[in-house]
């Protein structure tokens, strides 16, 4: 099997999808934003007088558009793992009573990269791929998936995700320049936003590819070795 062209196929389909459902919601916002029909201020509203004209209209777009990229981003991290599980069979990986969860005690990123490092003999040091940013990846699935509020469309990062990761890569600029400058303590009251904008969740999908195009080679001649 041609694990890597399934991999893309699925990579590309996301970076597909997200350009296409975003633009209903970005047009909506660019109309709002340029006084366009349906969007054309009515000189007789008499809503409140500090409130810009449709700003629900136009928070609704936006909480669109990052349910849309948290929904990407998902997706993203279902595709590294089905690609690693899948070279987990082409391979045919066994594992002895226990063995898999003391490799996967810190996540199916950190797992498969010890088995396939050891597996494969690589030196982690000359893969270019930042596996901080792929656990990212999958720690932004985790919290959009298990959201903890019904209050609100947001999803937040736990305390915990803060102390593993100080600078944490799925947020908004906003939050990041706040995180930056303040020094929030690390507790349930300051817990920062999961945001996925369109080039953080295209970074994302080309660090999957890289990985996939970085490890093709030696997981094939480990699956022919494997075989003779």
């Amino acid at each position: 099997m041609d694990v890597l062209f399934f991999l893309k196929q699925r990579t590309q389909f996301i970076r597909q999808f997200y350009e296409t459902a975003g633009e209903p919601f970005r047009d909506i916002q660019r109309k709002i934003d340029a006084g366009e029909d349906p969007f054309a201020e009515d000189p007789f509203d008499d809503g409140p007088e500090d409130e810009p004209a449709f700003l629900e209209e136009w928070i609704q777009a936006e909480t669109s558009l990052e349910i849309l990229g948290r929904t990407c981003i998902s997706m993203v991290s279902a595709s590294l793992k089905l690609y690693f599980e899948t070279w987990e069979a082409e391979l045919g990986i066994k594992w002895e009573n226990g063995e898999k969860d003391k490799y996967f005690n810190k996540g199916f990123v950190r797992g498969y990269q010890q088995c396939f490092g050891e597996l494969l003999k690589i030196n982690w040091d000359d893969c270019p791929v930042d596996f901080d940013l792929l656990v990212q990846v999958a720690l932004a699935r985790n919290n959009d998936q298990h959201p903890d509020s019904i209050t609100t469309m947001q999803v937040r990062y736990q305390p915990k995700d803060r102390a593993k990761f100080p600078s944490l890569f799925f947020l908004s600029e906003h939050e990041r320049l706040m995180y930056s400058t303040h020094d929030f303590p690390i507790s349930s009251w300051f817990r920062p936003t999961v945001h996925v904008s369109r080039d953080q969740l295209l970074t994302a999908i080309e660090q999957v590819e890289l990985l996939g195009d970085w490890l093709d080679d030696g997981m094939h001649a480990t699956k022919w070795r494997h075989l003779a």
